[in-house]
């Protein structure tokens, strides 16, 4: 009795232990002994779409968080206040961006329930997002390129937001439609038509026409420095429109033609790293470069109105050029306004060529005589100034000081004694 028992455990145990030897066979190459199978796409060899996809979602998504950081990090150097307004729905934008990167994850994966419900519901709303904040922006720049006066910030915020939410509403009920659609149990969301979920994405792809089209009549305003910025939008919703007809006829008859669904994932993967990438390179990184320049009207008023500097250069020019106006004017005359004012060789050099200079000899005031005044008004004397004198820089002319030592050794040669006698003393013979 033991030895049928012994034979038909014999026979089970290999049998029991076939699925196991053909799922580690089954196993692809790349892949760990611990990965569950749901992942495979993430590491089969064979599957090089899925390791690419990954490796390319990964760089998008690190690259929006580090863009969005340098946006909202340059927000208190941002001049224009018209721009400052915008950095919010920009924000906006790099967060839709980021999920689209992080959602092409969630198609690189086999279908599950969780993956396959996430699917329906994220791809519209984060494309919405993305959308809606191109027509806000849109919408934005034909008051700034008419007016050159847009939207206040949050009201470009509130109509993102609100178109935004309209999707996320569209497909919350689109999804519970759906699931809950009959009395018995819910439904699997995989088990989902390609034309259902086209469908679904109608008000998208109706945003993005509409961002395309609020573009246009911007080009056409007076204020022509906000046409860059219209050319992002207009560039970045063309490429998005090539990219979704592309997709969607791939999607909905290329796949059919091939002969099964087996494309379907890697399809609108490629297409979430595609706009994706198109939203980064074309719209975000020009934005965040244009986002703390000056406007036109901003560097006219720099040109015209330099700051002055305080710097050490600037302090030796003023205090060279005082003591320059101080040297000039070491020697002044000291005479009545009312006295005429002769060009005296004492008086400073004030940067003129003298070409004639008046200087009354003793005859001609001994035969003037005394009415016309003392001899400090009919001949002025040269007083210095302390100060001046005491400076190490203030120094007397050569010239100067020879035609007076002359003048004095003159006067004492016709003189009896060493004091040339005054020529208003009372005695004259």
């Amino acid at each position: 009795m033991a030895t049928p028992w012994l034979l038909l455990m014999s026979v089970w145990l290999p049998l029991s232990l076939l699925p196991a030897c053909q799922a580690q066979e089954a196993r692809p190459s790349g892949c760990g002994t611990d990965l569950p199978s749901l992942y495979y796409n993430l590491c089969d060899l064979s599957a090089a779409w899925g390791i690419v996809l990954e490796a390319v979602a990964s760089f998008g998504a690190v690259s929006s968080f580090v863009l969005t950081i340098i946006l909202v990090a340059s927000l208190p150097f941002v001049q224009d206040p018209r721009k400052k307004s915008l950095v919010g729905t920009q924000a906006f934008f790099l967060l839709g961006t980021f999920g689209l990167f992080c959602l092409t994850f969630d198609f690189i994966v086999k279908q599950d329930f969780s993956t396959c419900a996430s699917r329906r519901f994220l791809f519209g709303v984060l494309f919405g997002i993305c959308f809606s904040c191109l027509v806000a922006h849109a919408l934005t720049l034909n008051f700034l390129a008419r007016r050159n006066h847009g939207l206040q910030g949050w009201v470009t915020f509130g109509v993102a937001l609100l178109l935004a939410l309209v999707e996320v509403i569209i497909n919350a009920e689109w999804l519970l439609i759906t699931l809950v659609r009959s009395s018995g149990p819910s439904q699997d969301p995989c088990a989902l038509a390609n034309e259902d979920f086209v469908m679904a994405l109608i008000f998208v792809m109706f945003l993005l026409l509409a961002a395309f089209a609020t573009a246009w009549p911007a080009l056409c305003g007076r204020y022509k420095h906000w046409r860059k910025h219209i050319v992002f939008i207009l560039l970045t919703t063309f490429l998005s429109m090539t990219i979704w007809v592309v997709w969607i006829i791939m999607y909905l008859y290329g796949n059919q033609q091939r002969g099964g669904q087996a494309w379907d994932d890697p399809t609108l993967a490629i297409a979430l790293v595609a706009n994706a990438c198109v939203f980064v390179f074309f719209y975000i990184i020009p934005e965040v470069s244009h986002v703390t320049r000056l406007g036109p009207e901003q560097a006219y008023e720099d040109n015209m109105y330099p700051t002055r500097g305080v710097g050490y250069e600037t302090i030796l020019k003023e205090q060279k050029s005082q003591s320059m106006f101080v040297e000039n004017k070491a020697f002044s005359m000291d005479e009545p306004s009312s006295a005429k004012k002769p060009v005296s060789p004492y008086s400073g050099y004030n940067g003129q060529l003298v070409t004639s200079v008046f200087q009354p000899t003793e005859m001609a005031l001994m035969h003037k005589g005394p009415s016309e005044g003392t001899h400090d008004v009919i001949l002025p004397r040269a007083t210095a100034n302390s100060q001046v004198i005491s400076s190490a820089n203030s120094t007397l002319r050569a010239e100067d000081a020879y035609v007076a030592q002359s003048w004095h050794a003159a006067a004492q040669k016709d003189g009896k004694g060493i004091q040339a006698p005054s020529p208003y003393s009372k005695s004259r013979w």
